[in-house]
């Protein structure tokens, strides 16, 4: 019933959305009498109730999954024009690759391991322009779960180890990874497994980035929940059956909608706050402030389901066993010991106001790898970050970035 209980506020407020769309189009128009001097003056009621239905449209309408539309990057003050191709498809996520047109063969391949967390990958849209500019770029795109046909069968964490080890014998010998976010622990996981395999597609490097690797260090609002409740209450509570009307119909998903929830709860007055801005700047005719905030809030509420196995063993693992700290963690039946970890170098990166991952959390996969030579680790904190902040912006752009260049130059 959740699932089919939002499908129905969501066709109210697409309706509702609709008519506050005509009613802005009829507000700004030059001839409405609400917009023309009266004996008194101007009576400036036009532009306001628009500039409110604006902000109400844009807030109550559907978003699918965004484009990437990343037409160039600007290298030396010249812009070069990006190729994007997907070249692995995969029933629960594609392998992307960017390049642009002037780089040079010998540059090095990244993996972009992007979260399965409820957004898509486009999420990582100003990641994957940073790092285009010195390197063939490749990014995991996941699927939405309500898209995925049942015939496909289940996905859970086995299988997206599975999959960016597939990824990256796909991608070849010698390649960088970096894992932003959730993808942290199960990369970490896979690399020790390509090392204990001596695959010969092991990853050069592996980058790190606000990842929960032992939540137990420096808590958050997003750890204390999963620890309040056993996994039996997140199974009856959480999970939804997908409507007939998908591709993926019959599958249990952990649905986006629910995930998007809780992130705008937790700065809820924040959000608010964005979008009372929003509302003055469109008042005032600041367009460019404006449609700033709209693109944020298009893709942060452009959100996909994700398979309940996957959910609840990520949460089970992750948050409530510490299973890869603990050394309890299974690939398949077998335990993955990041003693293993000989040859990969790591690169742990955590934002200092991060309340997502706390602080120590990601820098942890440093203390777990007991055999891995010291000079191939190397642990930053990015001061004044956020969350998003580690991977988006410009501290991401001007001083994360160039921590990543140099680390895998230097390892490369």
């Amino acid at each position: 019933m959740l699932y089919h209980a939002y499908e129905l506020q969501r066709s109210w407020l697409n309706s509702a959305s609709t008519i506050a769309s005509i009613g802005v189009e009829m507000l700004n128009n030059p001839s409405n009498p609400l917009n023309h001097l009266d004996p008194m003056g101007y009576l400036n009621i036009g532009p306001m109730a628009a500039s409110a239905l604006e902000v109400f449209a844009h807030a109550t309408a559907t978003y699918g999954k965004p484009g990437w539309n990343i037409e160039a990057v600007e290298v030396d003050g010249t812009p070069d024009p990006v190729l994007e191709a997907t070249v692995l498809n995969r029933p629960f996520g594609d392998l992307k690759e960017f390049y642009r047109a002037n780089l040079p063969e010998d540059a090095p391949r990244l993996l972009v391991v992007a979260p399965m967390s409820g957004h898509y990958a486009t999420l990582l849209r100003g990641t994957v322009e940073r790092m285009l500019q010195n390197y063939r770029v490749f990014v995991t795109d996941w699927a939405d779960a309500k898209t995925v046909p049942l015939h496909e069968g289940e996905f859970d964490l086995d299988d997206y180890m599975d999959y960016v080890i597939g990824f990256l014998e796909h991608i070849g010998e010698g390649a960088h990874v970096m894992a932003v976010c959730q993808p942290s622990v199960p990369v970490f996981a896979a690399t020790a497994i390509m090392n204990r395999d001596n695959h010969p597609c092991t990853p050069s490097t592996l980058t790190m980035m606000g990842g929960p690797i032992d939540t137990r260090c420096s808590p958050t609002s997003v750890n204390d929940m999963a620890m309040d409740r056993p996994i039996e209450w997140f199974r009856h509570n959480v999970i939804a059956t997908v409507p007939m009307q998908y591709r993926g119909a019959g599958r249990r998903v952990y649905p986006g909608f629910m995930q998007l929830a809780g992130f705008m709860s937790m700065n809820l007055g924040n959000h608010m706050q964005s979008h009372y801005e929003m509302f003055k700047h469109l008042t005032a005719g600041d367009e460019a402030s404006a449609q700033a905030t709209k693109d944020f809030y298009d893709e942060y509420r452009s959100v996909a389901d994700m398979t309940a196995e996957f959910y609840l063993q990520t949460v089970q693992e992750v948050f409530q066993d510490h299973a890869l700290p603990n050394g309890t963690f299974l690939h398949r039946g077998k335990r993955v010991d990041l003693g293993d970890i000989t040859r990969t170098a790591l690169l742990a990166i955590e934002g200092e106001r991060d309340d997502i991952s706390g602080l120590g959390q990601t820098k942890a996969a440093l203390d777990l790898t007991p055999k891995l030579d010291s000079a191939k680790k190397r642990y930053y904190m990015a001061e004044g970050a956020g969350h998003y902040g580690i991977f988006n912006g410009s501290k991401w752009r001007d001083r994360i970035a160039p921590v990543v260049e140099e680390f895998i130059a230097a390892h490369g």
